[in-house]
């Protein structure tokens, strides 16, 4: 039901919403199937006009896979523990926080530090951004093995990605994903790994990935996005979706934060395979490089700083 006056609460539960959505790369078509609720009304809800009733928030969150409680509220008001880190990180810059995460890693003795994280290259980024394509040629020419991770998923589960999803829901999906990237970790000291996009959507899995692997984020504008995995014959996850670029547009905005703590950004852009390919080659060869001379506590990704290039650049 729409109220007359915008609530700040409603609209901040609607932005959370949204970004939760975003995140998981889902578009409100397929929330509102999974969750039994209205397009029209996870429509209001989104825009802070709707107030929805505990059960609707309820469905909704299980159909973007979180907590009741991440969904209407701070998790971090669950304790009083919690509730004086959250005061003591509050307003505290993005490269701040960082650090802070990185040290109670150290402290509790999960600070990921990989002896062979430099000779491993992962390449994240969203659908369409060229990771399998240039991701093989990039693994042939450094003479390393070219691991797709989806491929791994399925492998693992004996059945394809889609059917993972329709038979046993996207946390199974997430576990068997941390599984495939434990497994290629285990087996490959020198790798080149193609990420799936939605890989940033269970942070403990990201955080693995950029512990044991230095990270590339390989960019594309919007149109090109879609207009390569259109031509690729599949537009998921935003088939039937008559706002499939609005959604491609929030999926990216929704990931950016996560993308962006790769190592390196490569930006496809405007660029053919080649030129693609020639500018990641130099870019991986420059990181490369750097983890051949730095000690484990300055790998790439640790106190280091991030490599950028970008068509103006290459």
């Amino acid at each position: 039901m729409a109220t007359s006056t915008k609530d700040p609460f409603l609209l901040a539960l609607g932005d959370r919403v949204r970004l939760l959505r975003a995140r998981r790369g889902l578009t409100r078509k397929s929330v509102a199937t999974a969750s039994g609720v209205s397009e029209r009304h996870l429509a209001n809800l989104e825009y802070g006009v709707g107030n929805a009733s505990i059960m609707v928030l309820q469905q909704v969150a299980g159909a973007l896979d979180c907590d009741l409680a991440e969904l209407v509220g701070d998790v971090s008001t669950s304790s009083p523990e919690w509730l004086m880190l959250r005061e003591a990180l509050r307003g505290k810059s993005d490269a701040d926080l960082r650090r802070a995460r990185i040290a109670i890693a150290q402290l509790f003795g999960s600070d990921g530090a990989d002896p062979a994280r430099g000779r491993r290259i992962a390449l994240v980024g969203l659908r369409g951004a060229g990771k399998s394509t240039l991701g093989r040629m990039l693994a042939d020419a450094l003479e390393l093995p070219f691991v797709e991770l989806s491929r791994e998923v399925e492998r693992i589960a004996g059945c394809s990605i889609r059917e993972i999803h329709d038979l046993y829901g996207s946390n199974a999906y997430r576990r068997y994903e941390r599984r495939a990237l434990d497994e290629t970790v285990r087996l490959h000291a020198e790798a080149v790994i193609a990420t799936p996009g939605g890989i940033v959507a269970e942070p403990a899995t990201f955080d693995a990935l950029l512990g044991h692997c230095t990270t590339v984020w390989l960019q594309a504008s919007p149109e090109e996005h879609m207009a390569r995995v259109a031509a690729q014959g599949d537009t998921r996850p935003m088939a039937q979706s008559r706002e499939a670029m609005a959604d491609l547009r929030r999926i990216l905005v929704g990931r950016a934060a996560f993308y962006a703590k790769a190592d390196a950004t490569f930006d496809t852009s405007g660029r053919s395979e080649a030129e693609s390919f020639a500018g990641l080659f130099a870019l991986v060869g420059e990181l490369l490089a750097r983890a051949a001379r730095s000690t484990p506590a300055e790998r790439p990704g640790k106190a280091g700083g991030r490599v950028q290039q970008t068509a103006a650049s290459a």
